[in-house]
């Protein structure tokens, strides 16, 4: 089969077994070509949560697929491609936030939405990169542990500066790929562009920004700007999708080598299988551990209301 061949044969399986497909923005022009709702980890998680579909399928990493199920502990949940993980989820554990949290009695733990279930089940308070100063603002107290990306969280205690902000050392292998050599080429090739960053970028990078968002943000501040040329400083996917939304502009990658191998796993056939019955794998989790990893997310949706 071919790309559309492929596709119709998911589309017609989805619809004929009920299926809500979702697919983080990172992932190939293919495959949001056929999914339900494409966007953000967390906010596919909620989108996942209001439909009637009792089977969802996550294209996207692992961490995000579990989000899908302890906000969803009713549907089956599958990841369509099994060894897509995030290395910075898996960066930190259990044994060694429980620890820090002994020395650090008095700080209230924030976790990136970028962590494991089991990483959330020790933790006081979740946040996206969107969501992020907000929350933290809203928090009655002045003292945080903030885990695991100390790249986000820096640019928040820029954003937040009444507030004591402890790291922890961790990041995003990819957006750490980009430095500002590649600002320098990339302003120099093309001076008349906005540069837009993701916070996971080092803070040097995120200083050279025009604007520093999640990736969605990114996306609608490139489709809704006026200007006619972008430079992209997050996973390079999204200069495609982009090109694809707005043929008329101009977008270009701050560098070739941001690229999420992990993301990149997904495939088309990967999706065809999964909807068939023969791939992907289906996140199970206990409801202990659904329960437990869920208190972080619910005084995140707290403190953001």
């Amino acid at each position: 089969m071919n790309v559309r061949e492929l596709q119709d044969e998911i589309l017609k399986l989805k619809k004929e077994k009920n299926i809500c497909i979702l697919a983080h923005a990172y992932q190939r022009q293919d495959i949001l070509d056929i999914a339900d709702y494409v966007g953000d980890s967390f906010g596919l998680s909620q989108k996942a949560a209001l439909v009637d579909n009792k089977i969802v399928i996550m294209c996207g990493v692992r961490f995000m697929a579990e989000t899908v199920k302890i906000l969803s502990p009713q549907k089956q949940v599958f990841l369509a491609n099994p060894i897509a993980g995030c290395p910075m989820a898996d960066q930190m554990d259990v044994d060694l936030i429980s620890q820090l949290k002994e020395s650090f009695k008095d700080y209230t733990v924030v976790a990136y939405i970028n962590t494991t279930s089991e990483l959330k089940t020790v933790c006081d308070v979740c946040v996206t990169s969107s969501s992020a100063v907000k929350i933290i603002k809203n928090i009655d107290n002045d003292k945080i542990l903030f885990i695991p990306d100390c790249n986000l969280g820096d640019w928040i205690k820029k954003q937040v500066p009444d507030k004591e902000i402890k790291l922890v050392h961790g990041g995003c292998p990819t957006h750490l790929r980009i430095s500002t050599r590649d600002v320098d080429k990339m302003r120099k090739a093309y001076p008349n562009a906005k540069l837009l960053v993701h916070p996971e970028c080092l803070p040097e990078v995120v200083e050279c920004a025009d604007f520093v968002g999640s990736t969605t943000e990114i996306m609608s501040f490139a489709e809704n700007g006026d200007n006619k040329e972008y430079i992209i400083g997050t996973e390079n996917s999204i200069v495609e999708h982009l090109q694809f939304k707005c043929p008329d502009k101009i977008f270009v990658p701050l560098s070739k080598d941001c690229v999420c191998h992990n993301m990149q796993a997904t495939t088309l056939a990967d999706v065809y299988r999964c909807v068939s019955g023969i791939g992907g794998e289906e996140i199970v989790m206990s409801d202990e551990l659904i329960a437990s990893s869920r208190k972080c997310i619910d005084e995140m949706l707290r403190l953001g209301k």
